[in-house]
């Protein structure tokens, strides 16, 4: 139960389903480091103008949900897989607390809510960079029902005084997906084939 990226000897022991809002462009760059994409990637229905989703996601593993989905779609966006990792990269709905408690469920978040707590939730990093914070930063958290409550499990922090709102955004990215390339490579149990 994996899809290899680009012919790699590399497979992972257990499944991993994506959901992402936005682009699922964090996906496709967190799945080259990988060598390989989730087992399922989800994502919900927005009006067009709202995103533009990464060409490069294969659109046979991706799933589509309701904009706002309830318990039982989560169940059957999640049905065929036994003991998966589950990802939320830009997931920009609250997961039930009933899901949050049936998986193994992550969320990234370019909020360094550890230093500052008021940067929960959607958009971290422009609040980041209008009140002129002296540093930013990402964390990759346990999901819970609450917004960003869950335990973080792994955070970085860099000093992002006077640069660019581009700049910070761009470091913000690239710091996200290389702590997901970590994360994962140890959650999924990456082993080299002989």
């Amino acid at each position: 139960m994996f899809n290899v990226l680009d012919g790699s000897h590399m497979v992972a022991t257990r499944p991993w389903i994506a959901f992402f809002s936005q682009t699922g462009s964090e996906i496709v760059e967190v799945s080259k480091i990988l060598g390989r994409w989730p087992d399922r990637i989800i994502t919900n229905k927005r009006p067009d103008h709202l995103r533009k989703i990464n060409q490069d996601i294969p659109l046979h593993l991706l799933m589509w949900t309701e904009n706002k989905p309830e318990l039982h779609e989560y169940d059957w966006l999640m049905r065929n897989f036994d003991n998966p990792i589950v990802t939320l990269h830009g997931w920009l709905r609250v997961v039930p607390e009933d899901t949050c408690r049936k998986y193994e469920i992550y969320n990234g978040h370019p909020g360094l809510i550890t230093k500052y707590p008021e940067l929960k939730g959607k958009d971290p990093q422009y609040r980041a960079w209008e009140g002129n914070y002296r540093s930013a930063g990402c964390v990759i958290h346990r999901v819970t029902a609450g917004v960003d409550e869950g335990e973080v499990l792994m955070e970085r922090e860099s000093i992002h005084k006077q640069l660019s709102r581009n700049e910070i955004f761009r470091i913000l990215h690239d710091t996200s997906v290389e702590m997901w390339g970590e994360f994962l490579q140890d959650k999924l149990w990456l082993d080299e084939l002989h």
